[in-house]
């Protein structure tokens, strides 16, 4: 296949893309954001990076991703299928968005951690070390998502909530207002965590093992 842009090496526009071919919503002669190398943004698919974001160091964009507004993407990291990276989001380090999945606001995906299916992460939400917010998951507000955490199903961690350690909020969970979540904490169904006058630590216990290690399976890669 035919390279679909080029770089744009000297005058206003260097370090840019221009579109060599038209696709998806990309018309030809279309001037993109900036990327490093060639290896930051695949000539396959429709992905594309727009505005003024950036793609740089080792990190890649393929599928039918798109990463625009001032979103950066750095380091290691991924954004690939039809994931979309826009706003102030930074993804970095080795960092995984993919599926439908959706960073955008402010939010920061770091670290090994990944976002996928159609999970949203977004406001000053941040999700880093081996989390990971997947299905429909949202995390948003000045929420906290890290160490080995899984949010997943319909869950919602908003506002100030932390969870961290082992500790898993799925199902119609919803982790709001100053909570702390953590351990090997579950917290599932329809249940609300809600700390909004002090900040306390919570560990929520229940026996749900399978539903841990199918999701452990379902999480562990190959990607």
């Amino acid at each position: 296949m035919n390279n679909k842009y080029e770089i744009i090496k000297s005058g206003e526009n260097k370090g840019r893309i221009r579109a060599l071919r038209s696709f998806g919503d990309v018309k030809k002669d279309d001037i993109g954001g900036f990327i490093e190398s060639e290896t930051n943004l695949s000539h396959n698919g429709d992905c594309w990076v727009f505005d003024d974001a950036k793609v740089s160091g080792n990190a890649k964009v393929y599928g039918n991703a798109k990463v625009f507004d001032d979103a950066k993407v750095s380091g290691n990291a991924k954004v690939f299928d039809d994931a979309k990276v826009y706003g102030d989001a930074l993804v970095f380090d080795d960092a995984k968005v993919y599926g439908n999945a959706i960073v955008f606001g402010d939010a920061k995906v770091t670290d090994n951690a990944k976002v996928f299916d159609d999970a949203k992460v977004s406001g000053n939400a941040k999700v880093y070390d081996n989390a990971r917010v997947t299905d429909n998951a949202k995390v948003y507000g000045n929420a906290k998502v890290f160490d080995n955490a899984r949010v997943t199903d319909n869950a919602r961690v908003t506002e100030n909530a932390k969870v961290y350690g082992n500790a898993m909020v799925f199902d119609n969970a919803k982790v709001d207002g100053d909570a702390k979540l953590s351990g090997d904490a579950e917290v599932s169904g329809k249940e609300d965590i809600i700390y909004e006058q002090e900040k306390k630590e919570l560990l929520y216990m229940n026996n749900k093992k399978e539903h841990r290690k199918r999701l452990d399976e379902e999480w562990s890669g190959p990607w």
